[in-house]
């Protein structure tokens, strides 16, 4: 694992999950005021679809550059979600517990965590976007759960 992506995953230890949520950020940011409304948000189709989309893109551009580093995506996705899975644990299951939170707010949290320590892991081919971007708002104790507007046009929307 490359030493920006331990330095990731290392960032994402110390900090304070979710903290902030509903703290507003500016109006470069939608912030919701529920765990609801944050839940509704990314349990949407049209989420998904944006972050399907940003990920794809990201293993196109991988592609274009590097296609030996683009096969070692998988097994390199695998030595990430150890660490990942473990991670989220310690960071998510308080808040799921004492807010109630469905099944899909760990996926979308492991995901989100997964696919920031690939960019960081890959960012020698190419640069960090989407991703990294969402994970900064945990790094800043928030829970970034939709787009508004099109994107790229818009503005994240964060718990």
């Amino acid at each position: 694992m490359h030493s920006r992506t331990i330095a990731t995953l290392d960032q994402l230890e110390k900090a304070s999950w979710f903290s902030r949520v509903g703290v507003e950020e500016g109006s470069r940011v939608a912030v919701l005021t529920s765990w609801p409304e944050a839940v509704e948000q990314c349990s949407s189709f049209e989420w998904e679809d944006l972050r399907l989309e940003a990920l794809n893109q990201y293993r196109e551009c991988i592609a274009e550059r590097s296609m030996e580093r683009l096969n070692l995506w998988n097994e390199t996705v695998r030595e990430v979600k150890k660490i990942v899975g473990a991670l989220v644990d310690r960071k998510a299951t308080a808040v799921v517990r004492e807010s109630n939170l469905p099944k899909i707010f760990r996926i979308r949290v492991d995901s989100d965590i997964t696919c920031f320590c690939m960019e960081a892991e890959y960012a020698d081919v190419c640069p960090p976007g989407f991703f990294t971007s969402n994970g900064q708002w945990y790094l800043n104790g928030h829970f970034p759960c939709g787009w508004w507007g099109v994107f790229p046009e818009g503005k994240p929307v964060i718990f």
